[in-house]
């Protein structure tokens, strides 16, 4: 592309950031539809947020994406915040409006919007979500804004999965979450369910590691995803598919949590096809061969 003076910049902000596939998502889509747009990763502190956030606003930076660990620590900065985001308690993607940015989370939109592609369900099903962490809150969110039937929170800490579950019944106003301890997993009622992956166990280079290793349980599975996509098939996911299971990695997540964003800052939707152009190039960087 050719950078002139009516280039805009978009942009990650994180630490560490050197390893991100966000360029590579961005750049093309810019490229595709040659938007006079660059994407750059910018390295920032825990302690020089607002700095960032009050200059990148002055340097008119078109949008910003939020990467770890500044996606809760950034909000006390924004002018306004989505209603998912606020009820998630972390923003992804920055939008800039005429007095600040906005702050959004595409991260769900874009496990919905990759699940979709799959033929994957959540309303009316039963969902087992692995983990408590701020991914499990937000996939909690999810499954309760898209009208899962009934979610088993599994976690090795009770308290932990307790408190999620209390937290985000109460923010629907509902009891659909039933906090599990991991080691109870046997306890599960015996139908077939979608399980969300939602724990850093199995990333890689622990890649023989997984959440749980009973055989039995993965009999329970008819669909699963599991949030990491390096290895991009994990234990976890060749466990659901030895036992007759579909299972997909968070790859297409990670590709349309950026489209999405792209879409707010530049008011575009993207197509179907140029979103599986932009997968090959992310799995051409990862060296993904299928």
């Amino acid at each position: 592309m050719k950078i002139n003076g009516k280039t805009r910049t978009c942009g990650l902000m994180g630490n560490p950031v050197e390893h991100t596939l966000s360029p590579v998502i961005h750049n093309h889509l810019a490229e595709r539809e040659n938007r006079n747009l660059v994407y750059v990763p910018f390295l920032v502190e825990q302690d020089r947020i607002r700095e960032a956030v009050e200059g990148a606003y002055a340097l008119h930076i078109h949008g910003l994406n939020v990467t770890v660990p500044h996606k809760s620590a950034v909000i006390p900065y924004l002018k306004e915040i989505d209603k998912l985001a606020e009820n998630i308690g972390a923003v992804n993607t920055l939008v800039k409006t005429e007095n600040g940015y906005k702050g959004y989370n595409t991260d769900m939109p874009g496990l919905l919007r990759a699940m979709e592609t799959e033929n994957y369900a959540m309303r009316g099903e039963s969902v087992i979500l692995l983990g408590a962490g701020g991914a499990a809150r937000a996939v909690a969110m999810l499954c309760m804004e898209q009208g899962a039937k009934e979610i088993y929170l599994l976690n090795r800490s009770m308290e932990k999965a307790m408190a999620v579950a209390k937290e985000v019944n109460g923010i629907y106003k509902e009891n659909k979450i039933i906090p599990m301890a991991l080691s109870d997993h046997g306890k599960l009622p015996d139908k077939k369910y979608l399980a969300i992956q939602a724990t850093s166990v199995g990333l890689y280079p622990h890649v023989e590691d997984v959440v749980i290793s009973e055989e039995e349980f993965y009999d329970k599975i008819e669909t699963a995803v599991d949030l990491i996509y390096n290895p991009y098939e994990t234990k976890f996911m060749s466990m659901v598919k030895a036992h007759g299971g579909r299972a997909m990695n968070g790859l297409k997540m990670l590709l349309f949590q950026g489209i999405i964003a792209y879409e707010l800052w530049n008011d575009v939707t993207v197509s179907e096809e140029t979103a599986e152009e932009i997968l090959k190039k992310m799995k051409e960087e990862l060296n993904i061969h299928e």
